[in-house]
């Protein structure tokens, strides 16, 4: 032995478990590019999960969903799953990403697509 020694990483918990099996968020269909916000500027309530009160506190300030998961540490399913929780019960707003506005903007699309041609 080197004398070194791992410093204890605590209690770890599987993703499966922060979210009780559930692999996609129930109520919202999230892109990974969609904006969450906080629904109001008070706590979130005590009873909620650490996970769930990490991303409730988080999203004080607006990110996408990939940047939430980035800033609390969490996988990006397990994020996904989180604040559909935290949408369907109103403490957090999704805003879409156009990507998920319906059908697609047909001028932007031609414009792409002249734009790309003149390459």
């Amino acid at each position: 032995m080197t004398g070194r020694y791992e410093a204890d990483p605590g209690p770890f918990l599987r993703p499966y478990a922060m979210t009780e099996g559930r692999t996609e968020p129930t109520g919202h269909d999230l892109a990974i590019e969609d904006l969450i916000g906080a629904a109001s500027a008070t706590d979130p309530p005590p009873w909620l999960s650490l996970e769930h009160r990490s991303i409730a506190l988080a999203c004080r300030e607006t990110l996408s969903v990939a940047e939430l998961a980035a800033r609390v540490d969490l996988p990006l399913g397990v994020t996904r799953v989180l604040v559909g929780d935290l949408a369907t019960h109103g403490m957090v707003t999704v805003h879409r990403a156009p990507s998920h506005a319906g059908s697609p903007n047909v001028a932007l699309l031609e414009q792409v697509l002249h734009g790309l041609q003149k390459l």
